[in-house]
């Protein structure tokens, strides 16, 4: 083992206060948010279990770990909700001035569609 795990390898967390791995070295069981969400789940408010640490660029880096059986499903848009998203994706696709919907989002900056702030281009 280099020195550089070594120094990073804490299991009973009595060092660093919870259990401490090296890269890629975490036990079977526990995951980051990342891994939960990819697996379809959330911490569930849990406490951290454990983390991992590494040399990375600007010092040491930090990831932390949740216990995978403690995890809950991740919750889900009801459709409701999912037509309230909808209908503001669809208002921000519609010009204020010519009231068409479009295929992109309406540029904030300009507060209309394209072809209504540049009326003489879109003619051409």
């Amino acid at each position: 083992m280099s020195r550089i795990r070594a120094a990073y390898f804490d299991p009973d967390g009595s060092r660093y206060g919870i259990p401490t791995f090296w890269w890629r070295g975490a036990p079977p069981g526990y995951a980051t948010r990342r891994q939960l969400r990819a697996a379809g789940l959330c911490p569930g408010g849990q406490p951290i279990a454990a983390q991992i640490l590494w040399r990375g660029v600007g010092g040491t880096r930090t990831a932390y770990l949740y216990r995978v059986d403690l995890a809950r499903p991740k919750r889900t848009a009801t459709p409701a909700q999912r037509r309230a998203i909808a209908a503001a994706l669809r208002a921000r696709r519609t010009c204020r001035v010519c009231g068409v919907v479009r295929p992109y989002y309406i540029p904030r900056s300009l507060g209309e569609c394209v072809d209504c702030a540049y009326p003489m281009e879109a003619a051409a």
